[in-house]
């Protein structure tokens, strides 16, 4: 097992020479291939992706310990696999449809300009959480705290008022439709 600090990898296609295993400190991943690789057991602590592919990735137990992606494909993860201690990751200009984050306590979350399409965020904790310009098309929410959460400019999205916890959580007068759907209304 490879312990990795401060250490830059670029342009690597780990979907061919495979990614060795480890742990991952402060290190930076830019234009990387990651795409369908077992990441069980893995960590990764304070570091940064950048342009990369980590689509339907496999991650049982995975430590993501305020790891941030940006203008990465991460479709089809199931974060819900990952380890939970000190779960911390954040996303910028990120594909993550289809990806799960059940359970997850995602508290001050960012999720900036991403497509989130079909994202389950069923039973996790978003509180404080910002949806910066994130399309939610059919992401479900359900017994998801979302308190104080922002969607102020996010879109698409449909949340039940009656299973979800809201209280202050934040959103524009034209989204509000999104609110309202469960209820069978129609608004004009």
């Amino acid at each position: 097992m490879e312990n990795q600090f401060q250490q830059t990898f670029e342009k690597k296609y780990y979907t061919i020479e495979g990614l060795p295993k480890g742990e991952y400190e402060a290190c930076v991943f830019k234009q990387c291939d990651l795409a369908q690789l077992d990441l069980s057991e893995y960590s990764f602590i304070d570091c940064e992706f950048y342009d990369c592919n980590l689509s339907l990735v496999k991650m049982g137990n995975t430590k993501w310990q305020h790891v941030s992606f940006e203008n990465c494909r991460l479709q089809g993860l199931h974060f819900e696999y990952a380890n939970p201690f000190l779960f911390e990751v954040h996303f910028k200009n990120c594909f993550l449809n289809l990806s799960s984050f059940y359970q997850r306590n995602m508290k001050k979350a960012q999720f900036k300009h991403c497509s989130l399409h079909e994202v389950d965020f069923s039973n996790a904790n978003l509180s404080e959480s910002n949806f910066e310009d994130c399309d939610l098309l059919h992401a479900q929410f359900d017994q998801t705290n979302l308190e104080k959460a922002d969607f102020r400019t996010a879109y698409h999205f449909e949340i039940n008022p009656q299973i979800n916890r809201i209280k202050k959580a934040k959103f524009s007068k034209s989204s509000l439709a999104g609110l309202l759907t469960s209820f069978g209304i129609i608004i004009d």
